[in-house]
């Protein structure tokens, strides 16, 4: 039967002899709480022990611990270091995440391109999050010169993906005819989906569209 604490004990036993595939998997049940009480501390432990051998996704776990404060101090520079480690070895997250710390300057320079070049890689690989951020660098002129039509892009990607914030700014695109050609039917489309999600600038926009009777059925 299913069972985390028994799982947790042989994960023990072969983490404590340095199997990195246990070591991360253990780290993952002292952050998640299975099979043992929840221990951020015990968790960045692992962690480390796991991405000091080249496990990927323990950099970007251990990367986020830095950022967040689990188990261990904020600390920038080092959540850098790790989210770096992850992402140039292909780690979507990572590169979303090392996205964010340099449009926000968390840890290194701010750089809105260096930002771009990350969002990209990340975006490529499908990251929605990176998706629509990208969308935002491309429609605002940040790290890139502005263009419209590849703002949209990766809005539409990022929003048939279900990122509502990407469907509310798809839906302003439609709405002023930035990248696309000026469609309501479609502004309220986008609006509307995302409003169902809870987007509250996209409940207001939607409203608006009903008050003024555009794009919708009178």
């Amino acid at each position: 039967p299913q069972n985390d604490k028994t799982a947790v004990k042989w994960y023990t036993l072969a983490a404590e002899q340095g199997y990195i595939h246990a070591q991360y998997y253990l780290a993952l049940m002292y952050d998640n709480g299975r099979g043992v009480p929840q221990n951020d501390k015990t968790a960045v432990k692992w962690y480390t022990l796991a991405a000091e051998q080249g496990v990927l996704i323990a950099q970007w776990n251990l990367g986020a611990s830095y950022q967040n404060g689990n188990g261990v101090p904020e600390n920038e520079m080092t959540e850098v270091k790790w989210y770096t480690l992850a992402a140039e070895q292909g780690v979507a997250e990572a590169q979303y995440n090392l996205g964010i710390t340099y449009e926000n300057g968390n840890g290194v320079p701010e750089n809105d391109k260096t930002a771009v070049k990350w969002y990209t890689k990340a975006a490529e690989q499908g990251y929605a999050d990176a998706q629509y951020n990208l969308g935002n660098m491309y429609n605002e002129g940040r790290g890139v010169p502005p263009n419209h039509n590849t703002a949209v892009k990766w809005f539409t990607l990022a929003a048939e993906q279900g990122d509502a914030k990407a469907q509310h700014n798809l839906g302003l695109m439609y709405r002023k005819g930035k990248g696309v050609p000026q469609n309501d039917k479609t502004a309220v489309k986008w609006y509307t989906l995302a409003a169902e999600q809870g987007d509250v600038e996209a409940q207001y926009n939607l409203g608006v569209m009903y008050r003024k009777g555009e794009g919708v059925a009178e």
